[in-house]
């Protein structure tokens, strides 16, 4: 899987993951959160390796003048068949100098893309309701609020609803 796209005439590509890319997407695991889009406290659970959670097999890699900038986990949301077809984005994260050339559009690009090759009927995800920013980038790409979960977590202080959205193959 190769998916190119130009902002201007810089080059945004994404691939699978390797277990080379393990440093360079743990540095961004641990530079890209704040309150507003993660979980404060996730930082204290980060390990020596990025794919503690999960291995290279469930990540889309973004690339940027040859640097690993981005990352998307794609998986299954269901380990049943029942649930079979529906895939989950657990997390897309791009590095902050890489920030606003497309990387995070290219991700989810590729994601759809990588969905459709395995038949997915649907590709689902969670966005902090402050987190205004992804909403709208997921939104331009055809995800819509499917339910809201008021008050879902307590955040340095205020209580902060979780959206479901989702995209429709």
């Amino acid at each position: 899987m190769s998916d190119d796209r130009r902002s201007g005439d810089q080059q945004v590509t994404v691939r699978r993951a390797v277990e080379e890319d393990d440093a360079a997407l743990l540095a961004i695991e641990r530079s890209a959160w704040d309150a507003t889009s993660g979980f404060p406290s996730y930082q204290d659970t980060l390990q020596d390796t990025f794919f503690s959670r999960s291995g290279p097999e469930a990540h889309l890699v973004a690339e940027h003048e040859g640097a690993v900038v981005g990352y998307l986990r794609l998986q299954d949301k269901y380990p049943f068949p029942e649930g079979s077809g529906v895939l989950t984005i657990n997390g897309l994260a791009v590095a902050h100098d890489a920030r606003r050339l497309g990387v995070a559009s290219a991700l989810l690009d590729a994601a759809t893309a990588e969905g459709r090759l395995r038949r997915a009927r649907k590709i689902s995800l969670h966005v902090h309701s402050t987190n205004a920013p992804a909403r709208r980038l997921y939104e331009r790409h055809g995800y819509v609020i499917e339910g809201t979960h008021p008050n879902e977590f307590l955040i340095e202080g205020n209580y902060i609803a979780a959206l479901d959205m989702a995209k429709m193959l």
